[in-house]
């Protein structure tokens, strides 16, 4: 279970007060922050020293950067990650850069890695973070080379013992298209024979960048929320479950359109 303090299963950001330079000035105060512990956590990567704990560590960090100048978040259903007591397959739709740095922070100690583009092991600096926590790097641009690496390099992770995040989206988009959500997931979580935790978020507090699509402006009007649903074992061809999957993320988008931060 996260270290995260909890509340029925449910993570909430308490009210605070920020520092006049997280008022004036959120994004520049955040990222130079993040910066700093990206810098910190490669050097330890390349010195073979960065494990789950760094891992969770850095990410609760961030998560708490992001508190500092204004951002409100939310993590629910907790209880359901709870009830896989082995690995299994996360499934979520995919918003921004947010979702990969704060993950961590909730799903570990589980042992888990992720489903990354390539480009994530190839950045200056955060490669080495990136390559140290084994993850599987697909193309984006060759969907059947993509599923056959996902296929058996996550079954590989799965009968280690590691759970996988994977994001079926061909490219993050603040808009949810049900139809541009892929069958990787569930075909990965029925070949390795473990359950699939469907996971909803809404992370469009990070803008897309001017130069670099990952790093944009932070609008700490938009809160970010994260929800686990009921895990699920793969039946028959596996229709049932990415509708499941995709019934489950529009319901919860709809369900926070109007939320603004709640002070």
């Amino acid at each position: 279970m996260t270290n995260l303090p909890l509340e029925n299963f449910t993570y909430t950001t308490k009210k605070h007060e920020r520092s006049l330079i997280a008022k004036l000035f959120p994004s520049l105060h955040f990222y130079t922050r993040f910066v700093t512990i990206i810098l910190r956590s490669s050097m330890k990567a390349r010195r073979g020293e960065y494990g789950d704990k760094q891992w969770g560590d850095s990410s609760q960090a961030v998560l708490h950067y992001l508190e500092d100048i204004g951002v409100h978040i939310r993590i629910s259903g907790l209880e359901h990650l709870e009830k896989t007591t082995g690995p299994c397959v996360i499934i979520g739709n995919h918003m921004s850069f947010i979702e990969t740095l704060i993950l961590p922070a909730i799903i570990l100690p589980r042992r888990v890695t992720f489903v990354v583009k390539q480009s994530l092991v190839e950045y200056p600096v955060f490669k080495h973070i990136m390559l140290s926590r084994n993850p599987i790097a697909v193309s984006r641009t060759n969907p059947r080379q993509d599923l056959k690496v996902v296929l058996e390099e996550g079954v590989k992770r799965l009968e280690d013992g590691m759970s996988v995040v994977v994001f079926p989206q061909s490219t993050r988009s603040h808009v949810f298209d049900a139809s541009k959500m892929s069958s990787i997931g569930v075909k990965l979580a029925k070949r390795a024979g473990v359950p699939l935790v469907p996971l909803a978020l809404r992370t469009d507090t990070l803008k897309n960048g001017p130069l670099i699509k990952d790093f944009g402006r932070i609008d700490c009007n938009r809160p970010i929320r994260l929800a686990f649903d009921t895990p699920a074992e793969v039946e028959g061809r596996g229709n049932e479950e990415v509708q499941l999957i995709n019934s489950f993320i529009e319901r919860k988008l709809q369900e926070w359109e109007t939320e603004t931060v709640p002070w």
